[in-house]
């Protein structure tokens, strides 16, 4: 009996994809965060501004938050819990004075942003991330995913936050 053209190869087609889903499932992925899966978002930086905060104490930094469109409208109608789909950045940086900036002033008052020290990510996906919130969280440093230590203190990190679904920025209109 012979096979027709089109079943040979969709055979040889699932056969190679099997065999390529076998020889990387064992394999990190060295651009998602370790436990969530989380990647770097195409265009983050385009994304609406949330607020910003000055952190001070060990961290000592200035820091954006800015979320996707899904992110924005609820932020801006109240709604919680955040729907599927929504995605918080938040951006920090050292926080610098700014010699130039104090010269015209005449006086010890600027600071800016220094040197970047990592972007994070919340992730909403209800099903997916269900034994934490419904977020998937992640933290980069120089474009490169932070070690898993760092990732299994996420969650815990934001669980005060639970009746604000676990954010702890405000909208800043």
């Amino acid at each position: 009996m012979k096979w027709p053209t089109i079943l040979k190869f969709g055979t040889a087609a699932a056969l190679f994809v099997i065999a390529s889903t076998a020889f990387t499932a064992g394999q990190a992925n060295d651009t998602a965060s370790p436990i969530y899966g989380v990647t770097i978002p195409a265009g983050y930086r385009q994304w609406e501004l949330v607020s910003v905060a000055h952190e001070a104490g060990d961290y000592d930094d200035l820091r954006a938050m800015l979320g996707n469109a899904v992110a924005m409208t609820a932020f801006r109608n109240g709604t919680l819990p955040f729907p599927d789909g929504t995605i918080i950045a938040r951006l920090a940086w050292k926080y610098l004075p700014s010699a130039e900036n104090n010269k015209v002033f005449g006086q010890f008052q600027s600071f800016v942003a220094g040197p970047a020290t990592n972007v994070q990510f919340m992730v909403k996906d209800s099903r997916k991330y269900s034994a934490t919130g419904g977020w998937g969280f992640a933290e980069f440093i120089d474009g490169k995913p932070a070690d898993e230590t760092v990732h299994k203190t996420c969650f815990s990190c934001h669980e005060p936050s639970k009746e604000h679904d676990y954010v702890f920025t405000r909208y800043a209109p």
